[in-house]
């Protein structure tokens, strides 16, 4: 079967994204390299499991390795330090060693989470990333960032932990409910404002996802190659996620999906800095088009504006009283702005 591949440079940390329609069916051949112990230990959450568990099995055991396959509930409620035990105790029964592979197979949730155990569990295990969600394969599979949730806040606990390879099946998308494949395209439409206006164009054809998928993973690494550590120009990469992470906690995860969560994000810093001067007119118009064109949400409707505020105390880009914001000066031209808390001011008013 035809693929491409991507790689990123990362040193001794380097590897390939390799994308092509299919692919879950030949993960065994592709990752046999990385499992010189020969356990391999698939976790995914219950409604991948169903979908795409037993292929992903039988592709492994089809190259001689031992599987053990772990199936979590669906949803961010699952990405919570206490989940970990319990992969822990399977890592544990299943007699994982550090030559042996950790695999996630699902969205975001899976990906943060499997790969946060990985790092953690016997002090780091080699894993594969095998992302089944949009959002997955645009963003969360690529870059090595894995953690999971506390209850006040978001990704408040995790690692760096580069994967050895990422899978990308353009397939699988087919099998998305239609609200969790528009989560995934608040992230693409994030790369489109800082770096790629014309990314934008190609959101409404189906035909062009290959293209949208490889475009999107080749920003990310553009940035991951500069600034693995998120000390810098990594930290672009949170356009509209100051908001939409605090949005996500004052919901305790259940509410907006992430995108719709990052969409809104956007949507409020860019009004709030076009308001001071920082961002060119109409670009929050642009952006407010782009989201609803796909169809998430421009509105927040009724938050816990308390809880927000709250939540954006907790963000990881606070230096003290200071923080770094990501903003856009115009359409492909995003920046970091070092501010204090009173740029929100006003913020609920952004999304009435």
């Amino acid at each position: 079967m035809d693929s491409r591949c991507l790689p990123i440079h990362l040193g001794d940390k380097s590897y390939d994204i390799l994308f092509g329609r299919g692919l879950l069916k030949d993960l065994g051949s592709k990752v046999r390299p990385f499992c010189a112990g020969g356990r391999a230990f698939l976790l995914t959450d219950q409604n991948v499991d169903a979908l795409y568990g037993a292929t992903a099995e039988n592709s492994l055991r089809e190259m001689g390795m031992r599987v053990r396959r772990l199936a979590l509930p669906a949803g961010e409620q699952t990405k919570r330090f206490d989940t970990l035990p319990e992969i822990y105790r399977a890592m544990s029964d299943f007699h994982l060693t550090r030559a042996d592979l950790v695999l996630t197979l699902g969205g975001g949730v899976i990906g943060d989470l499997g790969g946060f155990a990985a790092a953690t569990f016997l002090r780091g295990l080699p894993f594969v990333q095998v992302p089944t969600s949009l959002l997955a394969q645009v963003d969360s599979s690529v870059g090595g960032k894995v953690a999971v949730d506390m209850p006040w806040g978001k990704n408040l606990v995790g690692a760096f932990h580069q994967p050895k390879l990422v899978l990308i099946d353009p397939d699988v998308l087919q099998t998305l409910p239609p609200r969790v494949f528009r989560d995934g395209m608040g992230e693409v439409i994030k790369y489109g404002f800082l770096f790629d206006p014309t990314l934008l164009d190609l959101l409404q054809d189906p035909d062009r996802i290959e293209e949208v998928l490889f475009r999107s993973c080749d920003w990310k690494r553009r940035v991951v190659e500069t600034d693995e550590r998120d000390r810098g120009e990594r930290m672009l990469l949170n356009f509209g996620h100051t908001v939409g992470h605090a949005i996500e906690a004052s919901q305790n995860f259940s509410g907006f999906t992430h995108g719709e969560a990052v969409g809104l994000g956007m949507l409020a810093i860019t009004r709030l800095a076009q308001a001071r001067g920082l961002t060119e007119p109409g670009t929050a118009e642009a952006i407010a088009a782009r989201l609803a064109q796909i169809g998430l949400p421009v509105r927040a409707g009724a938050l816990d504006w308390e809880k927000v505020r709250a939540a954006l105390q907790n963000d990881k880009k606070n230096l003290g009283d200071h923080l770094t914001v990501v903003l856009v000066r115009r359409s492909g031209e995003g920046y970091l702005y070092s501010t204090n808390r009173e740029f929100f001011e006003g913020v609920e008013q952004c999304l009435a």
